[in-house]
């Protein structure tokens, strides 16, 4: 055992591993507001690239990063990873509630690209366009897939990659956290890490930089804050177009430096100075702007007031005492604890996210407790007071009865319209078959869905075999009639004559059929059967006429 020990003694202690990191954001040359946001600490990172535009990405992107910056520890009682996507997942549905408070939001979403390193292992979640790339091993490899349109089409192999920076719409993408998806499918890895590997993450505005030279620049660039000023640099030179957000992680071993570093001494506040603390908007001052890297030094000579009650202050009983006293002190806790979560850590906070907490203007959603750390709601310049939360509930009670009120007077002018036709409808009578006979009906041949629009009024006697096919063939096909007496008139019509013509209008006779007839051989012929002339005198009015057809034969043909 004493052989032993000096070989125990000599084996390496294996060390914790954490992140050293760098990080910039930029506007870009183009557009006006920023509207990506990154932190990266000792154990998270996360690019969050927002988007819509005026009505609201860089509240997205800030609202998302800002409610995930607690994460960055490196103790979890439960399996790291599943409480990364459930964060996430948690930031999906805070968007929609600040869209249900600011509907002038609707609309925005952001993507999400995030590590976490914990007990060895490293955590991957994403979803969106922004990417990751790790170089391990000699060997450079873009780990995320984007969830974008062409993306898509080079999956299905209907698109070339090379084809896909010109394609028209490439910047369309198919899955965002948003007010769209209440629970959008994220892409979810744990992945074996080890010391000396590198990580980029990046919104798609370093994407005018050719990959090759993105490569080349994580490779040969040592320092990782040159490394990020490098890219984006190089982002600027290429137009920048759109905003861009690199972070740069490398996989190291804590040092004893790092444990002396690692937390930050909480000052207790005063007795008499919380309330007065928490009484104001709380500011996290950079003057150097937004895109500044927020700093964990930066943080340390904030105001105590806020921080000795967010770190476990003494004082709970003023903690309880204050939402009483100012109804809007949950806005200024939440700024506080924000505050107070950025001052616990070494970190980088860039972008519309630094803008958000510098600005202190994060008020808190109801039911959202302090626990839940950061921003919860980001307003601009906070424009959505107490006052226009309480017209909320009274907006749906008077719209609810105008609907009801509506909806009711349409299905009663329905109602009233059906039963005006339907009435309509007895009035009038047709004839038909029943049981191969010729039968009166009242109402009309149709049918309202499984409502039969007539009733059987009369069989008659009249066989439809007897009728000629004619007949036959217009009673199948019913014969309508302007009331009853009309309908009986048709049936006397039928029985007499077989047609739905009066009898006196089958017997007239045609003149212009007697006289295109062929005359008679026979001699006897034109003495039986002189034809009345109406001018006696006239010679040309009394040729020969022929015989005259029987009415039935001449009513059916006229038909």
């Amino acid at each position: 055992m004493a052989a032993a020990l000096p070989a125990d003694e000599s084996k390496p202690v294996q060390r914790p591993l954490i992140m050293r990191y760098a990080a910039r954001s930029d506007v870009g040359r183009i557009r006006a507001k920023n509207d990506d946001s990154a932190y990266v600490g000792r154990h998270l990172a996360v690019v969050a690239d927002g988007m819509g535009g005026h009505a609201g990405g860089d509240v997205a992107s800030a609202a998302t990063v800002l409610d995930m910056l607690h994460l960055d520890q490196g103790d979890y009682a439960g399996d790291a990873g599943t409480m990364l996507a459930d964060e996430i997942q948690t930031a999906n549905s805070l968007l929609s509630e600040l869209v249900h408070i600011n509907p002038k939001l609707a609309g925005m979403g952001t993507t999400v690209t995030a590590l976490l390193l914990a007990e060895g292992k490293l955590h991957f979640a994403h979803i969106g366009d922004s990417r990751a790339y790790r170089l391990r091993d000699g060997v450079f490899e873009q780990v995320s897939v984007d969830h974008t349109f062409v993306q898509r089409l080079i999956d299905e192999g209907r698109l070339r990659p090379e084809e896909a920076e010109t394609h028209p719409h490439k910047n369309v993408l198919m899955r965002v956290l948003g007010d769209v998806d209440a629970s959008p499918e994220l892409d979810l890895d744990t992945l074996d890490v080890k010391p000396g590997e590198r990580w980029l993450l990046c919104s798609d505005g370093l994407n005018y930089v050719a990959g090759h030279v993105v490569e080349r620049t994580v490779r040969e660039t040592k320092d990782l804050r040159e490394c990020v000023e490098t890219l984006v640099d190089l982002t600027l030179e290429a137009g920048s177009p759109d905003n861009v957000t690199v972070v740069m992680v490398e996989i190291v071993e804590e040092t004893r430096d790092d444990v002396s570093t690692a937390a930050v001494d909480v000052i207790p506040s005063a007795p008499a100075a919380a309330p007065t603390t928490a009484a104001k908007p709380a500011r996290l001052e950079n003057p150097d702007g937004v895109d500044k890297p927020a700093g964990h030094d930066e943080r340390r000579d904030e105001p105590a007031g806020s921080e000795g009650q967010a770190a476990g202050s003494t004082k709970p009983a003023d903690a309880e005492k204050q939402p009483s006293t100012d109804p809007h002190l949950g806005e200024h806790l939440t700024a506080e604890v924000l505050r107070e979560e950025l001052a616990s850590r070494p970190h980088e906070l860039v972008g519309a996210a630094a803008a958000a907490a510098e600005t202190g203007s994060i008020p808190t959603i109801a039911g959202r407790t302090v626990a839940r750390r950061a921003a919860t709601v980001l307003t601009h310049k906070a424009e959505t007071p107490a006052s226009d939360d309480d017209e909320v509930p009274e907006r749906p009670k008077p719209r609810r009865w105008v609907t009801l009120s509506i909806a009711a007077a349409v299905l009663l002018v329905l109602t009233v319209g059906l039963w005006l036709g339907y009435a309509w409808t007895q009035t009038r009578y047709y004839i038909g078959e029943y049981d191969s006979r010729v039968a009166i009906y009242n109402g009309v041949s149709q049918r309202l869905g499984p409502i039969q629009l007539s009733t059987l009024e009369a069989v008659t006697e009249i066989r439809m075999d007897s009728l000629p096919l004619f007949s036959q063939q217009r009673v199948r096909q019913t014969v309508p009639a302007r009331d009853l007496y009309d309908a009986q008139r048709i049936v006397k019509n039928l029985e007499g004559t077989g047609t739905i013509a009066p009898a006196d209008e089958c017997l007239t006779p045609s003149p212009t059929t007697q006289a295109s007839g062929p005359a008679s051989t026979d001699p006897a012929a034109p003495a039986a059967a002189p034809p009345p002339s109406p001018n006696a005198s006239d010679p040309a009015a009394a040729p020969a006429p022929s015989a005259s057809p029987s009415p039935t034969i001449t009513c059916e043909g006229g038909r």
